[in-house]
């Protein structure tokens, strides 16, 4: 794992962070890991809401007649674009920038400033590209409009193919808008890079996770009383809790506190601070949450619940068959956005991960799932999103 040694706020700094404000906000730090020996390297960064903060990751992976392919770009920090100019360095310019989502703002977000870092690279964008709630041009988004341009539905067609097959899932219809992934497989390494489709839950706390503690032990307390003790059995207890949040919203296991008693808590709670959330706390888990976490960490690829249940569900045939189609790559790694990367997985793995779709109730027999089928139902009878075909 690599970082820059003596980091500065500005090396941290993104100021665009109030278009999408997520934490940790306008500082990020940035983690590069070499995957595949001078072939493929991850950069992480973390982000997320009221400290339910994961991995997100960008995979840049070298040409073989020189150059860089960048595979959904994360905040370009003076850190981050160091890092990635020691890869230019050595290895040739950014040549290709891929924004592989059309719904996933946290990814299109970084996608118009990182393409000006480097500004002799084409950007190739997933087709069916949306904003809400004004459907805007590209351009608008901050996309360099003469260096834009849609993948071609067809892989064959693109300026890599000699080393890129791609496979476009959708667009599935949302309603509101489209889902659509592009999953990209490098064929000289056997590698599958995906954003959102795919994950695998780590047991410990990612590296870049650890990085900044406090999201950790904020989430390992069971009450507001408690003071944030660093130790590593809090950082792990606090990563598990926020698995759960981040994939569930309210797991079974979590109880909500009343906010008489909340505020009561928080007049008495040890940090007061804004950064404390003035000790406001309102969580109470109960001991069943250990065995959600197993349930999930159990899945050594897991397709995420809101996916399962508010996405996939509503076109499960169209996603089989993206499925199909991507298992017949020989991959042997698989690279998502979030959560653990590399997985080492073969395309029979792949394919048993979407067992939850072939078979109603596979994955959505536990009152974990409670709230995400009952949003799914509210957006359904709202009109939002068309009904479950499962």
């Amino acid at each position: 794992m690599t970082r820059s040694g003596n980091i500065s706020p500005k090396d941290m700094a993104w100021p665009f962070w109030p278009v999408v404000p997520l934490y940790p906000y306008g500082q990020r730090r940035t983690l590069r890991k070499e995957i595949v020996k001078d072939t493929i390297w991850t950069f992480e960064q973390c982000q997320g809401i009221l400290y339910v903060v994961v991995p997100i990751r960008m995979t840049v992976v070298k040409l073989s007649t020189g150059g860089l392919l960048v595979y959904a770009p994360v905040a370009p920090t003076g850190e981050c674009i160091r890092l990635v100019n020691e890869l230019v360095d050595a290895h040739g310019d950014v040549k290709y920038i891929i924004l592989p989502t059309v719904s996933g703002i946290e990814h299109k977000v970084f996608v118009g400033p990182f393409a000006r870092s480097f500004p002799k690279a084409q950007v190739f964008v997933s087709p069916d590209q949306w904003s809400f709630p004004i459907n805007l041009p590209l351009s608008w988004l901050g996309f360099p409009p003469k260096r834009t341009q849609k993948l071609p539905l067809d892989s064959y067609q693109s300026p890599f193919a000699d080393e890129f097959d791609y496979a476009i899932l959708g667009p599935l219809d949302l309603g509101l808008g489209p889902f659509e992934e592009v999953g990209f497989y490098h064929k000289r390494s056997h590698t599958l890079l995906l954003t959102d489709s795919i994950i695998s839950i780590p047991a410990t706390p990612p590296e870049i996770i650890e990085l900044d503690p406090y999201p950790l032990l904020f989430h390992a307390r069971d009450n507001a009383l408690e003071t944030l003790e660093d130790t590593q059995q809090n950082r792990l207890k606090g990563w598990q809790r926020i698995v759960l949040f981040s994939l569930y919203f309210r797991p079974s296991s979590l109880g909500v506190v009343k906010w008489g008693q909340v505020f009561k808590d928080a007049l008495k709670a040890p940090d007061r601070s804004q950064k404390a959330y003035y000790g406001l706390f309102p969580f109470d888990w109960d001991e069943q949450w250990k065995l959600s976490f197993e349930r999930l960490h159990h899945h050594h690829l897991l397709v995420a619940p809101i996916l399962q249940g508010v996405i996939f569900n509503r076109n499960p045939l169209e996603v089989l068959s993206w499925v199909d189609q991507v298992s017949k790559c020989g991959f042997e790694r698989i690279i998502p956005a979030h959560f653990s990367a590399p997985i080492l997985a073969n395309p029979q793995q792949f394919r048993k991960a979407f067992d939850c779709l072939r078979h109603p109730n596979y994955n959505l027999d536990n009152k974990d799932f409670q709230l995400i089928q009952d949003i799914a139902k509210r957006l359904t009878k709202l009109g939002v999103t068309p009904p479950s075909q499962l």
